[in-house]
């Protein structure tokens, strides 16, 4: 994963915006750009260029992922899912998860880390 471009800075409060326009593609990048952060869970926005890759990992937390453009295969504890544009899915804490790009995706990625103290 080449990520150029991590922005951890909470995005401006009461101001409206349009989700797929926080976020730019980037070639041969994954960008993230967070939303909001808090110590009970935070949302990032992030865009893939295709062929891009998030290797393999894990988190303490349920994560939901809903694709905002385009189309990502998510590999849940070695299932494939080709999510489209709208759909989503929870990844389950402490599952290996993956994500590779074979076109273009902007994401939506939200973590409640509540429950697992």
């Amino acid at each position: 994963m080449d990520s150029k471009d991590r922005t951890d800075v909470e995005m401006e409060k009461s101001k409206a915006h349009i989700i797929v326009e926080i976020i730019e593609y980037v070639p041969n990048a994954v960008l993230s750009k967070t939303i909001i952060r808090k110590t009970t869970g935070n949302i990032t926005v992030s865009s893939f260029d295709t062929g891009e890759e998030v290797a393999e990992k894990s988190s303490a937390f349920d994560t939901y992922i809903q694709i905002i453009d385009g189309s990502a295969e998510i590999v849940i504890d070695g299932k494939k899912h080709k999510l489209k544009l709208g759909q989503g899915i929870i990844i389950p804490a402490h599952t290996r998860n993956s994500f590779c790009a074979k076109e273009q995706f902007k994401m939506i990625s939200t973590v409640i880390k509540s429950g697992y103290e």
